[in-house]
């Protein structure tokens, strides 16, 4: 059992508790709310593509009116919930994260072996956040989560899926590591980032991800998408 949180606060506070048996794998979350019933209804999608002043001019005002609590991730990072679930730790405040196994995951087998790494340092929302000064941040995740993952599971650095979110489904920087072979939810080509991409992209222009279009998909439901639709963006 656990706790978890999306960006439209439809999880928070919410235990999801999840197993597999066979090859059925069930996730129920209760108590269901409105928002709960909404997510995952199957609903019509649209393709954003942000530009570096759509993030300046809509998205990240959207972001900062929005009351997205993300006391629960700093909850795990001080260690007053899931202590007993980090796999690793690298302490330092700028440069160091926690890495826990994600809620989808029961840990029992390695097939669709799920991670996540959260970094310590506060106040990076996101890729948008990134510049060349998070290299050593990023680095640090990249390195010592696959050694952490290759002595805990036996999974090398070359059968590993590491990727971050766009748009993030929390607002404070977090690193996914998946399974190679499993097809991981959000490991869609128009929301995950490859950690090494990014590294690479950082190095060649520290403001790259201010700079950049990022392309991504948003539910009919999500208040996001209105904000595009009233700025004649979609």
């Amino acid at each position: 059992t656990g706790w978890r949180e999306d960006r439209n606060g439809a999880g928070f506070n919410s235990p999801c508790i999840g197993w597999c048996t066979g090859k059925i794998k069930t996730t129920v979350v209760y108590p269901a709310t409105e928002k709960h019933l909404q997510k995952y209804l199957r609903q019509e999608l649209s393709l954003i593509q942000e530009t570096g002043e759509d993030y300046k001019k809509i998205t990240l005002p959207f972001i900062e009116s929005q009351s997205f609590s993300i006391q629960w991730v700093y909850n795990i990072l001080e260690k007053k919930a899931e202590a007993d679930r980090i796999i690793y730790e690298n302490p330092d405040p700028a440069h160091g994260f926690v890495l826990i196994p994600d809620l989808k995951w029961n840990q029992k087998q390695v097939d669709d072996l799920y991670l996540i790494a959260i970094c310590h340092c506060r106040g990076i929302k996101s890729l948008r956040d990134l510049t060349a000064e998070h290299l050593p941040l990023l680095k640090n995740i990249s390195r010592e989560g696959k050694e952490a993952i290759v002595k805990r599971f036996g999974i090398g650095g070359a059968q590993l899926r590491v990727y971050l979110h766009y748009q993030p489904s929390y607002y404070h920087l977090h690193v996914h590591f998946t399974a190679l072979g499993y097809d991981a939810p959000g490991c869609t080509v128009e929301r995950a980032h490859l950690l090494s991409d990014v590294i690479d992209h950082l190095e060649r222009d520290s403001q790259y991800y201010q700079k950049c279009t990022l392309t991504f998909a948003l539910r009919a439901d999500e208040p996001l998408l209105k904000k595009f639709q009233e700025a004649g963006r979609v």
